[in-house]
């Protein structure tokens, strides 16, 4: 099981608590909020208008549910679950991006836009999960490597010694 990295709690906390939360409440919507939401992302997403609105609802749901409990999941490492948040997060700026009225021609988000503009710290974090796990790793893999040198160092200066003794030990024969 890999090592949890203290530095990551507060970040997947916080923000898979707050995805899984949001999935929670979609899992009971109504009619009226399947057929906003579904309006709202297949109009970003034109791939979504075959879907009926409650059963995107579930899938939206379920999705949002996966990515909070990967997030607070300890057994599951940082890079993983910060790959999943950013894909998450990558959607819903599309939706920010793609939907007219959401900001200004400078990305500014309007006052419609700001719900779904604020969802751009989800990818900082989830970046964030996915370079902290690389940094990580290569750290893990620099103190081995320190460690494989040290090792082989000091198995060397103790060849070195015993040659060391046994050359003084012949001198000493010798001189006896």
């Amino acid at each position: 099981m890999p090592s949890v990295d203290l530095a990551q709690l507060p970040p997947r906390l916080a923000t898979g608590a707050f995805i899984l939360n949001s999935g929670l409440q979609k899992w009971s919507g109504d009619e009226q909020t399947a057929a906003g939401l579904h309006g709202f992302a297949s109009g970003t997403y034109p791939f979504l208008k075959d879907m009926d609105p409650p059963t995107f609802l579930k899938a939206l749901s379920a999705g949002e549910i996966a990515v909070g409990a990967t997030l607070l999941a300890p057994f599951i490492p940082g890079r993983l679950a910060g790959l999943a948040l950013s894909g998450f997060s990558a959607s819903m700026l599309g939706l920010y991006l793609r939907t007219p009225g959401m900001h200004d021609e400078h990305y500014r988000p309007t006052q419609q836009g700001t719900p779904v503009a604020k969802d751009i710290w989800m990818l900082g974090i989830g970046a964030g999960l996915v370079l902290g796990g690389s940094r990580r790793r290569a750290a893990e893999k620099a103190a081995a490597k320190a460690e494989r040198k040290a090792e082989k160092d000091a198995e060397k200066r103790v060849r070195e010694a015993a040659k060391l003794a046994r050359k003084r030990g012949r001198e000493e024969v010798r001189a006896a």
